[in-house]
């Protein structure tokens, strides 16, 4: 009978980091990455593999065993975002994260970049709809090495939760980097989310 090797291929790991993260609800792709190596048995000497690598896997994880729940929330997570794009229109938002790249789990929210003249703006603007909303912060890196903390609002939308990030004016062409592949971060339109909205649940499965 033969052993298993020491070390695994990158592989074995991502997909056990996709398992740990759609199964548990996990964000924090480093995190699953040290849960997969520790149940597969690893030591801190395993080759990890990068971030762009576990998101495929978790892509091929959802469409193999997600099935219609993933799908169903996937595109109501597009949906709220159109929703909540065209209710915060006057600052000019773009969507990124798992509503465009569709490696979306439940525990996922829907991520929106908006450039308010001031920050405060879309605080007051919330308040004076009557939405409930909580502040926070994020921190943003960008490609020259620099970083930025970022306010955020955060409302829910029934059962899909969405954060906005207020970006200054003129930050529309500075993307920052996505904490996945660390590439630039894909940021869509309004039009273009819609037209990702209107896509049929199957083709999420290609």
């Amino acid at each position: 009978m033969s052993q298993r090797p020491a070390f695994p291929p990158r592989d074995e790991i991502a997909y056990e980091t996709a398992r740990i993260i759609c199964e548990e609800a996990l964000l924090d792709y480093r995190l699953a990455k040290q849960k997969a190596a520790q149940r597969l048995g690893l030591g801190t000497r395993a080759a990890m593999p990068d971030n762009a690598s576990v998101q495929a896997a978790v892509l091929d994880y959802l469409r193999l065993y997600g099935g219609r729940e993933y799908q169903a929330h996937l595109q109501a997570m597009r949906g709220v975002a159109v929703q909540a794009m065209r209710l915060l229109a006057e600052f000019s938002p773009r969507l990124v994260g798992a509503a465009v790249n569709g490696a979306a789990t439940l525990a996922h929210r829907v991520q929106l970049h908006a450039f308010p003249e001031q920050p405060e703006a879309l605080d007051i603007f919330l308040q004076d709809r009557r939405i409930p909303y909580e502040q926070d912060e994020r921190i943003y890196r960008y490609a020259d090495g620099s970083e930025r903390e970022i306010p955020l609002v955060r409302f829910e939308a029934g059962e899909i939760g969405v954060d906005v990030a207020a970006f200054a004016p003129g930050d529309e062409r500075r993307l920052p980097l996505s904490p996945t592949d660390g590439l630039a971060m894909k940021r869509l339109s309004l039009s273009e989310a819609e037209a990702l909205a209107r896509q049929p649940l199957e083709s999420l499965l290609r």
